[in-house]
């Protein structure tokens, strides 16, 4: 990881002095003398989305009955907790230096998620635990998800229509899994998981654009960035900005 950092220039006010007398002289004395670093990091979303992309499809297609019985999520927990759980969760932690709040929470929401359900499948196949039927707790863990993925569905809104997409999926999914849960129902249930794997593909699509933007430096597939460039073969471009005193430093990936 880069790392740049140099001194701001000093810079005196009309009067000839400093500016730091009242509000304003004080920001501008603060700002003047700062020392500016920068520590640009790659999109933390790339890892985060292949992370949930991976896992919530290969567990989605399980829940909907493409494959296993009822031993597989036994073995799937492994998988599921690392590319889900751990990948998605550093994701989110690296969001945090892009500062983009709504990666940062998606992914760390979902991160600690996927890591809580490879542990729970994992005291279910040491014996540990007894799994439930119905599963109704499990519901219960949805129906929280959903909550919180309609908000970053509708944040997302705001900035990338491929993420907000990928949201809307997922917050249908939960919501529907979670009903199921609860009510018994496998209809419920297998549409739930339907709405994953959908979610899947669309996060595996963004992951992927995101992916080939940052390599090729001109954009190769749209996901609809709002304010941004979404035209292939265009230089994605976004200007420095300069927000509550901080110059240099551009907000989110």
């Amino acid at each position: 990881m880069s790392h740049m950092s140099r001194p701001a220039q000093p810079m005196r006010g009309n009067d000839g002095h400093d500016g730091h007398d009242g509000h304003d002289g004080e920001f501008q004395f603060w700002r003047n003398h700062a020392t500016i670093s920068l520590q640009p990091v790659a999109a933390p979303s790339i890892l985060g989305l292949f992370g949930f992309a991976a896992a919530t499809f290969v567990v989605g297609a399980n829940l909907a009955g493409w494959f296993g019985n009822s031993t597989t999520p036994q073995f799937l927990f492994p998988f599921a907790a690392f590319l889900g759980g751990l990948a998605q969760f550093l994701a989110g932690m690296w969001a945090y230096r892009a500062r983009d709040g709504l990666a940062t929470a998606m992914h760390g929401i979902w991160g600690a998620f996927w890591l809580a359900y490879g542990l729970l499948f994992l005291l279910i196949a040491i014996g540990v635990l007894t799994q439930p039927t119905p599963f109704v707790a499990l519901g219960y863990w949805f129906v929280a998800l959903a909550a919180i993925t309609w908000s970053g569905a509708a944040a997302a809104l705001a900035v990338n229509l491929g993420l907000a997409g990928v949201l809307i999926a997922l917050a249908g999914g939960a919501t529907t899994f979670g009903v199921g849960q609860i009510a018994d129902s496998s209809a419920w249930r297998t549409t739930g998981a339907w709405f994953f794997v959908v979610s899947a593909l669309i996060a595996w699509y963004v992951a992927t654009a995101m992916m080939l933007e940052g390599t090729y430096r001109r954009v190769i597939l749209p996901i609809g960035k709002r304010g941004g460039v979404n035209v292939p073969g265009r230089e994605p471009r976004q200007s420095i900005q300069f927000v509550a005193g901080e110059p240099g430093i551009k907000v989110g990936q």
